[in-house]
């Protein structure tokens, strides 16, 4: 009797294990249908993104160079709205942008981010809003592979095409990569560029350049920038 009871126990264990695993099955075949479709709707506005004009600087806090370089772009192109991602002081990149006589109104500081990984972590629902389809990256040559490789699949994931612009460093790098920092930065963005599709994380400290109140601010700028206190 028991030896009955364990066979039907048996069959009917099995049985709801091929329901499970047909279950699974399906589920698995209707991802992989709505992920080809997601690749091949990003790639084809990938391609057409490409030969647009870039409308849009977005720079990597870390180096007075970017900034200053920045505002001499934002000179030659005052109606391309520009993101510093966790950059200098409030107040020494206002002083920058009032040295190079460029506009403050289309410039934005996002300071929420503390690493790569979240500079692009925060920055991606201030793109899309912009409606921002081709970015121009400032970055330096000892940040430049990893930031690189998360750009495209960050940005990339969102139908942005990214181009690099690389700016030189003065006096010894901040930066020091590694392979092993490299891999989890890009191991976390894939996954991330997948989640991100439909979660869109808010920097709750986004500020216009111009709007930076000079009066209750004072730092000190990296000596680079040759800024005065």
């Amino acid at each position: 009797m028991k030896r009955k009871f364990n066979i039907k126990l048996l069959i009917s264990f099995q049985g709801k294990f091929a329901k499970l695993r047909k279950l699974l099955q399906i589920l698995a075949y209707g991802l992989s249908f709505f992920l080809g479709i997601w690749l091949v709707c990003t790639a084809i506005t990938l391609a057409i993104a490409v030969s647009q004009p870039v409308d849009s600087f977005f720079v990597l806090g870390g180096s007075i160079s970017r900034e200053i370089y920045v505002a001499k772009l934002a000179k030659q192109h005052p109606q391309t709205p520009i993101l510093i991602s966790r950059g200098s002081a409030d107040r020494c990149l206002w002083l920058i942008f009032q040295r190079e006589t460029a506009s403050l109104q289309n410039v934005w500081l996002e300071k929420c981010a503390n690493s790569t990984f979240e500079n692009f972590y925060y920055s991606i629902p201030i793109l899309h809003a912009w409606k921002a389809h081709k970015v121009r990256l400032i970055t330096s040559p000892t940040h430049l592979p990893r930031a690189k490789l998360l750009a495209q699949i960050l940005l990339g994931a969102h139908g942005i095409w990214v181009e690099t612009e690389i700016v030189p460093e003065q006096g010894i790098p901040g930066n020091r990569e590694s392979w092993l920092k490299t891999g989890l930065d890009v191991t976390r963005s894939l996954v991330w560029a997948v989640f991100s599709q439909v979660i869109q994380p808010q920097c709750s400290n986004v500020v216009r350049l111009a709007e930076v109140d000079m009066l209750h601010e004072d730092v000190k700028c990296e000596h680079q920038g040759g800024l005065e206190r």
